[in-house]
């Protein structure tokens, strides 16, 4: 196919930065693979469904694979959207490591893969780009906002962590230490990973609050997603105190739902990581199929703060009907 003889020729020249020349292929054309990590969450869903919302206004023939968190699920998935012979993948991928081999099969069929909101630890040269926020950035925002929240005041900090191994959770938790790093006021007492999931999120905080003296130690809760931070929330009410009060919540992804909760005064705080990857993603694609403009290795969407001061039940009415 055209488009993968196209591909074939870039990663030949895989340091030119100038547009090459093919016959123009149209977005319609396209068969493009997503193998997507799984439902684990409200963020992850939206994902799911604004990837097939852009695909299906694009007239790109979407082939979706859900790897139920695992990766060999996904590893299986690219080798088949490579034996179909698809003109592209994405790949929101599990954990960071073991994408070598399948890239490089993907690679050497001429198939451009394009990650989605998480890393690979593999060589630059075995996907086209990375369409993902800066995720240490966000870790620093969620740091730096209960740096300021608690003026200089002693505060015992317990931390629900992604899945293990995840770029998410690697970044996401080293951004929140070198925000804290300078303050010695500030202490993770606590950290665990909840799997991004509100069952385990609360599960694990259950367990905190049962080891520091029934919660009366801990002053903050960092998650690294909110849908864990929504399930902390129900067991630090249960436990029989105030979530946003007690305990300070403040999390990464900006659902929903966390909206609800910062109306309800129950979260503090929430750093926005956009559902809309495939957007930028089919974009590239796209422009690089019509006329061979190579994307830069790493194109980064936006992050925001949100607070309770920011109309958190408007903003609740303006994504719920966005597929979390």
């Amino acid at each position: 196919m055209e488009v993968r003889k196209l591909y074939l020729a870039a990663g030949l020249l895989a340091a030119a930065v100038a547009p090459l020349t093919a016959a123009p292929a149209l977005a319609q054309d396209l068969t493009i693979g997503f193998s997507q990590i799984g439902s684990e969450s409200g963020w992850r869903a939206a994902e799911t469904t604004l990837t097939k919302l852009q695909a299906e206004e694009r007239g790109i023939d979407l082939k979706f694979a859900d790897a139920q968190q695992k990766q060999e699920n996904q590893i299986k998935a690219v080798r088949s959207f490579i034996a179909q012979g698809v003109d592209a993948i994405l790949l929101a991928p599990v954990v960071a490591t073991g994408w070598d081999s399948v890239l490089e099969e993907a690679k050497d069929a001429g198939i451009p893969v394009v990650l989605l909101d998480r890393t690979v630890d593999a060589p630059k040269d075995l996907y086209m780009t990375a369409v993902t926020s800066d995720l240490v950035h966000e870790g620093r925002v969620a740091g730096q906002w209960l740096v300021d929240a608690v003026d200089g005041k002693d505060c015992n900090v317990v931390e629900l962590q992604g899945t293990t191994g995840s770029s998410p959770a690697i970044d996401r938790k080293n951004g929140f230490e070198q925000a804290i790093a300078d303050h010695g006021n500030l202490k993770i007492i606590r950290s665990q990973t909840g799997d991004f999931t509100r069952a385990k999120g609360k599960e694990v905080m259950e367990s905190f609050i049962k080891a520091e003296g029934g919660g009366g130690n801990i002053c903050a809760l960092y998650a690294h997603n909110d849908d864990m931070a929504v399930g902390a929330i129900q067991a630090i009410k249960e436990a029989g105190l105030e979530p946003g009060k007690d305990i300070l919540v403040v999390s990464i992804d900006a659902v929903p739902d966390i909206f609800q909760a910062m109306a309800a005064g129950e979260a503090n705080a929430t750093v926005e990581l956009t559902p809309n990857m495939a957007g930028p993603a089919f974009d590239a694609l796209d422009a690089y199929f019509k006329n061979g403009t190579v994307p830069p290795k790493w194109i980064q969407t936006e992050s925001k703060l949100y607070t309770q001061d920011d109309d958190p039940l408007k903003i609740y009415e303006e994504k719920k009907n966005l597929g979390y």
